[in-house]
């Protein structure tokens, strides 16, 4: 049993004040307000931000970070329950808001809810339930120490009495929140590491759970907005008189969402921050109003708005002028990995290496922007007054966006309530609350309460997209196959996607890691770890094609080169534990029964590292024609302690699901500015049909930190799957989607054509 402490910083959640009478509470009362939902709750008693317990024994757990499907509303509580131990059918869980006093990183991204709470929610659970017991133990007139706890029943060892949870709640407010709490050991978890149904998920499925599209308030109107057909382009002017004709349409205005001198948040992303708005009685009317806006647009100059960073600070980012061209970046992209680049990591001496080398193999990779395209579109409620900014729907980032809507609104931090509702996708999109502050600016213009709709069409067209990436990779090997230098020059518009100090960097003496970047004016976003989902994927496939030079099994070569970076690291800065990562390659290695060849199946294999966590993938398919058929996907995941089993499979599962769909069909074309996807007649996701048959998921069994696993294991599964193809056609893949010639495309509309991708030296 561990030892921890209960106050850590300033948002610790175990504050205490002064409350009369009625003995010490601590601050954060919204628990108050649940007793109208629920009658049957006669008395219930806070014990703290986390935590009610109602006279009944009913606990009541808030969980406090946002839904977006990832499953940390039933996750969260169940750490909270297992340390306070109490039966989980005793358990209801309601949605926390937004209160960063409290609550520590109210944030759904980067897969971290877990990995960042895991402590504070242990914590919470532990310490309400010392207070429980010392309550327990200061009616009876024992010791504590005499005193067990087990399924929210407390029990006296002396005589056999016993309190419920419930009948000692009031007691136990009364007593003063210890300094430091013991947490459970590991090995005594009885609802953490054993799977808990989604506890939303009969509400889901009856069509009660509330996502933001189903929020609405008497007196809302409703609200579309009009934005730039390309990018680069501003408006100039607009007539409106067709549409204020039309019935239900109340008014047509411009609104600027980040005015000059706004300065801008890192989730503050808007390509295009003057929007004209349709306000009516209903989205049909304002949707079908929004069709006979007509708008002229001119182009932009350069402009610079401030953007500030993680670390507070705002620094000056140029949006350069122009309407980008697909084609022609990815000529831009070609030349510039061909040029001199910004060295991030340097090992060793691989020019020596190199010329040294008896084999040399180079090979270049690209990937274009992805949409998002999540199922609910972006969609916010907003209801501003002189005193209060009341703000409804679903956003990723509720505290960051609670910080900017304040200042566009000119109102304090303490007036601003952001509710948070299910959230019907995200992926990254909804990490970025541009939506969220026009419907407060507009509510603020208009006075009345207002729903702002994104079409499909507007979401799809507005940016915020996966970056477009391309990577470099040169590997060298000597006269007995083992590899001994590797270069790796990666860039993207607007980011690089380089990680220079993960593998194989540390297993390789001669290595470089030099990273490039373009301008543009597209906005890009965080996309299911962007950087990653591409640096996993192509990586992975380049390796495979080294290990087919050096005549080696592709596991086998991986785990050559692991050995190495377990016995003798190269460098002091790898960001991966080499033993685990080999870890997640042999489980996969042993439960798809790599060594058997399938017959009329082609195999490929992938591992990769990111957000802390570690996955390692085989696919199994065949080819019907030219579309492949994928049979089954065997996942091998290292997350440290797996809290809820069920859902972190569902996410594996819907991870690798998610890669491959957007691996072979998935593109966002840019022609003079103009997105040339805007729907899904002509965005291709994955459909049921070309999903795989069967994933199996396996996790390595791990004491460990919980770690992450939203992101994970996308990148994996794209690089398993290019390695299958390989197999299966004879024909390498070096360009994303994979269905369509993505190369070749843009040969046919450019004069600078792309690099070889098939010069092998030997």
């Amino acid at each position: 049993m561990a030892t921890v402490k209960t106050h850590f910083d300033r948002r610790s959640f175990l504050k205490l004040s002064a409350a009369g009478s009625a003995g010490l509470m601590l601050q954060f009362s919204w628990f108050s307000g649940l007793a109208a939902e629920n009658p049957k709750l006669e008395k219930a008693f806070e014990l703290n931000g986390f935590i009610q317990i109602d006279t009944n024994g009913i606990v009541t757990i808030a969980s406090p970070n946002p839904e977006i499907g990832q499953n940390v509303k039933t996750s969260m509580p169940m750490i909270v329950a297992e340390e306070l131990d109490v039966n989980w059918k005793d358990v209801r869980v309601v949605q926390a808001p937004l209160n960063t006093t409290i609550f520590k990183r109210q944030l759904a991204g980067g897969s971290q809810s877990i990995n960042a709470s895991w402590n504070a929610l242990r914590m919470a659970g532990a310490a309400a339930r010392y207070m429980l017991v010392a309550a327990a133990a200061k009616e009876w007139g024992i010791p504590v120490a005499e005193i067990t706890v087990q399924e929210g029943i407390i029990s006296n060892n002396r005589n056999n009495n016993k309190l419920s949870f419930g009948q000692i709640a009031e007691a136990a407010t009364k007593i003063e929140v210890p300094k430091e709490v013991d947490v459970k050991n590991i090995k005594d978890f009885k609802i953490v590491r054993h799977s808990q149904f989604n506890v939303d998920g009969p509400a889901i499925v009856t069509g009660k759970a509330v996502f933001g599209l189903d929020v609405y308030h008497d007196n809302m109107v409703f609200a579309c907005i009009v934005h730039p057909p390309a990018f680069g382009m501003r408006l100039k002017s607009f007539d409106a008189s067709e549409a204020l004709k039309m019935n239900g349409i109340q008014e047509v205005f411009t609104i600027q969402t980040y005015p000059e001198g706004f300065e801008n948040n890192y989730f503050d992303v808007s390509a295009f921050p003057e929007l004209i708005v349709i306000t009516g009685d209903s989205t049909w009317q304002v949707m079908k109003a929004k069709k006979t806006i007509k708008a002229e647009w001119i182009p932009f100059e350069s402009y610079s708005i401030k953007v500030k960073g993680f670390d507070g600070k705002a620094n000056d980012q140029m949006v350069p002028a122009g309407n980008e061209d697909t084609a022609e970046k990815y000529a831009a992209m070609s030349k510039k990995s061909q040029e001199t680049a910004k060295e991030v990591r340097k090992d060793g001496d691989p020019d020596k290496a190199f010329s040294e080398a008896t084999k040399i193999i180079e090979r270049s990779y690209t990937a274009p922007y992805l949409a998002h395209s999540p199922l609910e579109p972006l969609n916010f409620y907003a209801n501003v007054t002189a005193d209060k900014a009341e703000l409804i729907g679903p956003i990723q980032t509720p505290e960051y966006m609670e910080q900017s809507v304040a200042q566009r609104l000119g109102m304090k931090l303490e007036q601003i309530d952001i509710q948070m509702t299910r959230i019907g996708g995200g992926f990254g999109r909804k990490l970025f609350g541009h939506y969220l502050v026009e419907a407060a600016v507009i509510s603020q213009k208009i006075k009345k309460p207002v729903k702002l709709m994104y079409t499909r069409e507007d979401d799809m067209t507005f940016g915020a997209y996966r970056p477009t990436y391309h990577a470099y990779f040169k590997a060298g090997l000597d006269k007995n196959n083992n590899l001994i230098a590797f270069q790796v020059k990666a860039g993207g518009i607007p980011e690089s996607p380089l990680f220079a100090n993960r593998f194989p960097a540390g297993a390789v003496d001669n290595y470089v890691a030099e990273s490039w970047t373009i301008e543009s004016n597209i906005t890009t976003a965080a996309f299911r770890a962007p950087r990653s989902n591409f640096m996993g994927a192509v990586e992975q496939a380049f390796l495979d094609e080294v290990a087919e030079l050096a005549g080696k099994d592709p596991i086998d070569f991986r785990l050559e080169l692991f050995e190495k970076a377990i016995k003798n690291p190269i460098g002091k800065r790898n960001d991966y534990e080499a033993e685990r990562y080999a870890g997640v390659l042999k489980l996969v290695r042993e439960k798809a029964n790599w060594g058997m060849p399938k017959p009329g199946l082609s195999r490929g294999v992938a591992a990769y590292f990111c957000h802390d966590s570690y996955v390692a993938n085989v696919v199994d398919l065949r080819m019907e024609g030219n579309k492949p058929v994928i049979e089954k996907v065997y996942c091998a995941a290292d997350c440290g302690i797996v809290v809820n089993p069920i859902a972190a499979s569902n996410m594996v599962e819907g991870g690798a699901v998610d890669g491959i769909g957007h691996a072979l069909y998935s593109m966002l074309t840019v022609k003079n500015g103009v997105p040339q996807q805007n729907n899904f007649h002509n965005y291709h996701l994955i459909r049921n049909n070309d999903a795989p048959w069967d994933v199996e998921t396996h996790f390595v069994n791990s004491d460990k930190h919980p770690t992450g696993l939203g992101e994970p294991p996308f990148a994996p599964a794209v690089g398993a799957l290019a390695n299958a193809l390989y197999k299966a056609t004879g024909k390498r893949q070096y360009h994303q989607p994979f269905t369509i010639d993505v190369e070749g495309m843009y040969l046919k509309e450019r004069e600078i054509a792309v690099k070889t991708t098939d010069d092998t030296r030997i």
